[in-house]
């Protein structure tokens, strides 16, 4: 499958001008390093990001637009590769990795994962050279309206080879599996390592039936990567407090247009404003974190939860 998608992306970028721009211009992108409570985060500029950073994602401006993962209203030069009879998988044209993908649900149906979790293990067992990642419907997700997992290719977010390092303890071991839980805070994070499919979906299940659901909403808030290697699954589930800090609709000189999903949860924020390129610190990066991920007690509150069901 890895050749599969590697033809499919030589193909696409010498067929598609828009895609083939954007991937050219990642070369140039500006990249710094900041330290945050001792935890290496990158950011990056990366102007083709304001679709993703900028989209109005409300219910009355989503019934306003054509939904722009339908496969009737994909761009004339997307060619996708089918997977498991109903994703397709997609190179994206707007890419923060040098090999990034979106895996589209081909029906219209909203995102969600609890039903899903299953086929993004299948996804990181199959693209072994990718992270799969998935952004919950006010998480980050520039389409809530339509089910889809994200690709970019492994190593490129400080998370992937840093995360033993930033082992806190133990939450579990369960069957063939054990959930982690780090000690990188303000970020929250629980880590799935497992070596059998069926525990890390019961692993999972119990992880999602152990988080609250704010109201008014179908799915606890969260962001989840997922990858493969050496026999095993590594999952990242980034428990959510909120969907944007306050500073994305501050004014004047507090303004930063930084609307975190699983990429900058990851470890590499996106900035695709030049001047919050620029200014942004360690400082900005920790207060977004600690207003977008759980509060300590919270955090502490969930990993007691999920002892308690397993």
């Amino acid at each position: 499958m890895n050749q599969t998608i590697h033809n499919l992306l030589t193909e696409q970028l010498a067929s598609w001008e828009m895609a083939r721009n954007n991937y050219a211009a990642l070369s140039g992108v500006q990249v710094k390093e900041l330290n945050v409570n001792g935890i290496p985060y990158k950011v990056q500029f990366n102007p083709a990001r304001i679709v993703s950073s900028g989209a109005k994602v409300d219910a009355k401006s989503i019934k306003e637009r054509k939904c722009f993962l339908c496969p009737a209203n994909l761009p004339a030069e997307q060619r996708g590769v089918p997977f498991e009879g109903h994703y397709n998988i997609l190179v994206n044209p707007f890419p923060i990795f040098p090999r990034h993908l979106t895996i589209p649900e081909t029906a219209h149906v909203d995102q969600r994962i609890a039903l899903r979790f299953g086929d993004m293990l299948d996804l990181a067992q199959q693209l072994t050279d990718y992270t799969i990642f998935y952004n919950g419907p006010k998480c980050g997700a520039s389409a809530p309206d339509h089910a889809h997992f994200q690709a970019g290719n492994k190593g490129f977010m400080p998370i992937e080879q840093d995360w033993r390092k930033q082992v806190a303890g133990k939450v579990a071991d369960y069957g063939q599996a054990t959930l982690w839980y780090l000690n990188d805070s303000p970020r929250t994070t629980l880590v799935i390592e497992s070596a059998d499919r069926k525990t890390a979906l019961k692993l999972f299940d119990i992880v999602y039936h152990s988080l609250d659901i704010q109201p008014g909403e179908d799915e606890p808030m969260m962001n989840v990567l997922a990858m493969y290697e050496a026999g095993k699954w590594i999952v990242f589930i980034f428990p959510r407090a909120k969907h944007r800090p306050a500073c994305y609709t501050a004014e004047g000189d507090a303004n930063l247009l930084s609307s975190p999903a699983s990429v900058d949860l990851g470890g590499v924020f996106i900035t695709p404003v030049e001047k919050d390129f620029i200014k942004i610190t360690a400082e900005d990066i920790a207060q977004i974190l600690s207003e977008v991920c759980l509060s300590p007690a919270d955090f502490q509150k969930i990993r007691q939860r999920i002892k308690e069901q397993i």
